[in-house]
């Protein structure tokens, strides 16, 4: 049965709104398949543990979810569901148990969906085997497939449980990289590396075709490439057209930021910026450009929002140079133009841009003047803001934060100094298997929590290099009055 929510709309008009509706997708079997020799070309750190990953780390994240969002599928049933006997069937989208939430929505379900129209997969089948190669009698061997199982071998590689016909895409877990909603609007992104390819192949035929988004047809925006770009030399080009969700952010209703980064190239902001206004979309585009490293793969892993005047985020890239005085002698001989330092352009349609001198008088800017806060603007630091913790805490996401309305947050439980830093700010931390336990007992309610961040366990799912911002496709939050 085609997945149904008779509320549905999209509507993200900010990072920190109570959030309704998102895209999500728990780990599958691709990724217990990715084996090291692959693993970075991947985008993966190491190879993860897969039964730890989902039944230790990602399900706490579901049902969590579902107490927010969707409490009637979750309240009263916990032990129901972490029952051992029932083998997690309420996470498995091709079990009679599973959630099939139309606010926590699983993409593979949407994958489903438009797999029984007979047209749809005759077409995507061709799509997807056109990038990986395959055979024509595998292509026909695929379009007879029954619907359920065509979407998990689309999605994991494998036809059966040892034979792989192509590579998993392990990164669908990191949901946000592959779209975003601004306002009412979705921008599909172009990802920087080949291993994402199949997962835009699939979220443009999931919004163009699923009835869930039937009413946003029109509002669909797809980056297209710079004129002439097959005519570059060059098979890498620097310039490619690149845009990744974990480097859009919605700030405020018309406000979007954008980073330059590893992932993102100006291109793509720029292609970005032209549909945007030229719909009517926004009015406001920042760019943030930050250093191209692995460590700060997107701007979501350098800051996040928390609350209206509060953010996380890195310090090391936050800062203006520091005044002369408290200058070593060795700082006046480092190069000033370096491309490790940010850099900020602020655009509104029909003006001259506006430059900022640091994240932190950006970040203070749309608090202040964007949301209306009438509160100094606080920064909570990766690691405390001390060395070695942030560097190390930053690598592991510790800006890398879900808000799920304001002031309540998700972050990983092995970030100790920066839960340190968020408990000198008055906020409370709890481990979530403990807070599941409370709204189960009915102790405490999800829509009266205030300033608190969720802890969730995170060995495997760190390795994968992407926090629960990562995690998260926005589809509907509340706006912020």
């Amino acid at each position: 049965m085609t997945l149904k929510n008779d509320d549905f709309k999209i509507d993200v008009t900010s990072e920190i709104g109570v959030l309704r509706a998102l895209l999500i997708h728990s780990p599958d079997n691709g990724l217990g398949k990715v084996v090291p020799s692959k693993a970075q070309d991947w985008l993966f750190e190491d190879i993860v543990h897969l039964d730890t990953m989902r039944k230790n780390e990602y399900d706490y994240y579901v049902k969590l979810l579902m107490y927010f969002l969707d409490p009637d599928k979750i309240k009263g049933k916990l032990n129901q569901i972490d029952d051992p006997e029932n083998k997690r069937s309420f996470f498995k989208p091709d079990n009679k148990n599973f959630h099939a939430s139309g606010k926590v929505i699983e993409i593979q379900t949407l994958l489903e969906d438009i797999l029984q129209e007979a047209d749809i997969r005759r077409k995507l089948i061709a799509a997807v085997c056109a990038i990986e190669n395959c055979n024509y009698r595998l292509q026909i061997k695929l379009i007879d497939t029954e619907p359920v199982e065509l979407a998990k071998i689309i999605i994991s590689g494998s036809l059966n449980k040892n034979e792989m016909i192509f590579a998993p895409i392990p990164n669908l877990i990191f949901s946000r990289d592959i779209g975003i909603a601004v306002n009412n609007y979705m921008l599909l992104n172009k990802p920087a590396k080949k291993a994402r390819a199949r997962e835009t192949l699939l979220m443009r035929y999931i919004f163009f075709n699923h009835p869930l988004f039937s009413a946003y047809r029109d509002n669909i925006l797809e980056i297209p490439e710079t004129v002439q770009h097959f005519l570059r030399p060059g098979e890498d080009n620097d310039q490619k057209t690149t845009l990744e969700g974990g480097d859009v952010m919605m700030v405020s209703p018309q406000h979007l930021v954008i980073g330059c980064s590893e992932r993102t190239s100006i291109s793509g902001a720029n292609e970005a910026i032209k549909l945007l206004f030229e719909n009517d979309v926004v009015k406001k585009v920042t760019i943030v450009k930050i250093p191209h490293k692995r460590d700060y793969m997107h701007i979501d892993t350098v800051f996040t929002q928390v609350k209206r005047n509060v953010w996380v985020l890195l310090r090391s890239l936050a800062l203006k140079e520091s005044a002369a005085e408290n200058q070593e002698p060795i700082s006046w001989f480092a190069d000033k133009k370096s491309k490790d330092r940010t850099e900020i352009v602020q655009f509104e349609n029909g003006k001259k841009p506006k430059t900022f001198k640091c994240l932190e008088d950006l970040l203070s800017d749309i608090s202040e003047n964007d949301l209306g806060s009438k509160k100094k603007t606080k920064f909570i630091y990766s690691g405390g803001d001390t060395f070695p913790y942030d560097a190390r805490e930053q690598w592991t996401d510790s800006c890398n934060l879900l808000a799920l309305k304001e002031g309540v947050v998700l972050g990983y439980d092995r970030n100790d100094k920066t839960v340190d830093a968020f408990k000198q700010q008055g906020f409370d931390v709890i481990q979530v298997a403990d807070l599941l336990q409370k709204f189960e007992n009915n102790e405490l309610d999800p829509q009266e929590m205030k300033n608190t961040l969720i802890l969730m366990p995170s060995s495997e799912l760190s390795r994968a290099r992407g926090g629960f911002h990562c995690m998260s496709m926005p589809l509907l939050r509340d706006t912020v009055i």
